[in-house]
């Protein structure tokens, strides 16, 4: 057993039986040790859960980076729905997304940053369409989520149209980009 072991099997276990099922208890028990063996590895099982969530992030994390010669609209769009699909391989992905901290991605977060900087983004809008888009994918992919959970959805008005999850995730994206577009000085 190591450390990541123990974060595969957790993530084995949030897939089963969701994020409010997961207990250091029943992962203890599906790695065939005592619960405090499991401290030996986490502290705290908010510990062990910013783990889950930098192991789950890892298809986005080790995706790509841009090249000065990607088109910033392009790659922009593509970095979020690669967000989006790497959250929704995930039982309650964004659930355990939410209120992270990516310590180990700032590297490649500032990299993004110089990219669209250096496309003629404004440093501030920059920092605030990544901040948007990221925060609007994991909303987007909460509901989603959340919908696809037993009941599988609202009672809608029979008058108002059903638009598929990713359609819609697709139009709010496009107006994040339309709305940066006319900031970029280049």
């Amino acid at each position: 057993m190591n450390r990541e072991s123990v974060v595969a099997e957790a993530l084995n276990l949030l897939d089963e039986v969701g994020l409010d099922a997961v207990s250091t208890r029943q992962l203890a028990k599906r790695l065939g040790v005592e619960q405090p063996s499991l401290y030996w590895y986490f502290r705290t099982k908010k510990d062990l859960l910013a783990a889950m969530a930098q192991a789950a992030m890892a298809p986005h994390a080790t995706a790509p980076l841009p090249t000065p010669e990607d088109d910033w609209r392009e790659w922009f769009v593509e970095n979020t729905r690669s967000f989006r699909r790497t959250l929704l391989m995930r039982r309650d992905g964004a659930r355990l997304h939410a209120g992270s901290t990516p310590t180990a991605d700032l590297d490649r977060i500032r990299h993004k940053m110089s990219f669209l900087v250096s496309c003629g983004v404004p440093e501030h809008d920059a920092q605030m369409a990544m901040l948007a888009a990221g925060r609007y994918t994991v909303g987007s992919v909460l509901e989603e989520q959340a919908e696809s959970g037993p009941g599988d959805g609202p009672d809608l008005p029979a008058d108002l149209p059903l638009i598929d999850p990713e359609s819609a995730f697709e139009a709010g994206l496009s107006l994040i980009v339309d709305g940066l577009s006319p900031r970029v000085t280049t």
